[in-house]
């Protein structure tokens, strides 16, 4: 199924702030830094160099937040997607306790940039939740929490009862409580990030696909439908959307859907019910579910869906039924938006940071974090175009690697959501 032509219907769409002006670049232009991809680390990748007086541009294809940026699940989770001990095993203790530092502090980063910049997205410090509902996912939740304490982070484990009380449902055996996380409205995030970078003096275009990218007398040739950029540096940050564009590039990741369901505002009654503490909930399993109820009382449940863009809730069923097994009082509520998009997944579950070229920089894969992630590296990002390798990342910076039969990937993801579902349900 082809992309839709404007912002994918969902609740967001509905309920965001109006959006910044963003025209299509229609004039050259000759710039510091040239930034493709309009999402959150593009964004805050040209809001970081802007507050520093450079001239930068985003080149989005679509609009600001067109993409996984507008449409996740709207949590700020903290952490990677691999424990702590792991990370550090991988990466050594230098750059392993600096990858864990920065990313268990992204969600703070991002929280306390909206409150800078003033961004109206319903942003909320309510913690993060991350789920078991059998055993054999009780004790890798209690494992993280061991690293984590370890290391000073405000966790917790909740036993069964306490996790009963902070979500209303009994279906958990144990949680991890990660006080730092939190949620946000994503599109109006994005919408601010924009309006934020514009301010600053970043340049921002949609409908302005980059469709070539060559050096040209020492600079960065990008095309685009109906003018040219030249820059000194680049920057690619197109995650579950990457192309052709740099050689390569897109069989370096895995682009998954990503799918949400949202009921009507639930009343009240109702309400109190559902995930009374209002910590966002990530599910620990092989197939991860993921959940929220948003400022206007509305239960926004995530998961995995079709392999195809979706327009309504009926698509993602199992989700609606799954939610009123978790509340009973949910039986007879109202499914009003059903949505998706397409998130980059890597196969060693790190984010990718690469240089390839002279002046260009690449960043993809934040694994379904990229609420807090992206916007945090937005301003290593800008760091390192800045200095270059005076500038130390909190992340690898490594060679792209091709995954090997790239082109099977729609039937490998159909083939490890079943897998996964069904070592869940055993247990396993």
């Amino acid at each position: 199924m082809p992309n839709p032509v404007g912002l994918p219907p969902s609740l967001y769409v509905e309920t965001a702030t109006a959006p910044v002006p963003t025209p299509a670049l229609d004039v050259d232009r000759t710039v510091s830094v040239a930034i493709i991809g309009g999402g959150f680390a593009g964004l805050s990748t040209a809001l970081h160099l802007a507050e520093q007086g450079i001239d930068a541009i985003v080149l989005e294809a679509k609009e600001p937040g067109w993409g996984a940026s507008g449409n996740n699940g709207g949590q700020l989770n903290p952490g990677l997607k691999l424990d702590p001990d792991t990370i550090e095993a991988a990466f050594g203790a230098d750059l392993g306790r600096r990858m864990i530092a920065f990313a268990y502090d992204t969600p703070t980063f991002t929280l306390d940039l909206i409150r800078r910049y003033q961004i109206e997205c319903e942003a909320r410090q309510n913690g993060t939740l991350r789920a078991a509902y059998h055993e054999t996912s009780a004790a890798a939740v209690e494992v993280t929490a061991e690293q984590c304490l370890r290391r000073g982070m405000p966790v917790s484990v909740l036993d069964r009862r306490a996790v009963k009380e902070a979500t209303g449902t009994d279906r958990y055996v144990r949680a991890l409580l990660d006080r730092r996380g939190g949620d946000l409205q994503p599109l109006s995030y994005a919408r601010g990030l924009a309006r934020a970078a514009i301010a600053a003096g970043a340049a921002i275009h949609g409908q302005t696909r980059a469709t070539s990218l060559r050096r040209e007398c020492g600079r960065w040739r990008i095309e685009t439908p109906r003018a040219v950029v030249r820059a000194e540096k680049v920057l690619i940050a197109t995650n579950g959307f990457t192309d052709d564009l740099w050689p390569g590039l897109r069989r370096t990741i895995v682009p998954v859907f990503s799918s949400i369901a949202a009921t009507e505002p639930l009343p009240d009654e109702v309400a109190r019910q559902v995930m009374p503490t209002r910590s966002v909930l990530y599910e620990s399993g092989h197939i991860t579910v993921y959940y929220r109820v948003d400022s206007s009382n509305r239960l926004l449940m995530g998961g995995r869906g079709p392999m195809q863009w979706i327009r309504d809730p009926s698509s993602v069923a199992y989700l609606i039924h799954y939610a009123a097994r978790l509340w009973p009082a949910l039986r007879g509520a109202r499914w009003t938006h059903g949505w998706n998009s397409r998130l980059a997944m890597t196969a060693d579950h790190y984010p990718h940071v690469h240089e390839p070229g002279s002046g260009a920089l690449i960043y993809l894969g934040c694994n379904g974090r990229g609420v807090a992630l992206a916007t945090a590296m937005g301003k290593q990002l800008a760091r390192r175009l800045l200095e270059g390798e005076r500038a130390e990342v909190d992340m690898p910076i490594t060679t792209p690697k091709p995954i090997r039969f790239h082109a099977l990937w729609p039937l490998a993801v159909k083939s490890v959501v079943l897998y996964g579902r069904i070592r869940d349900r055993l247990g396993l």
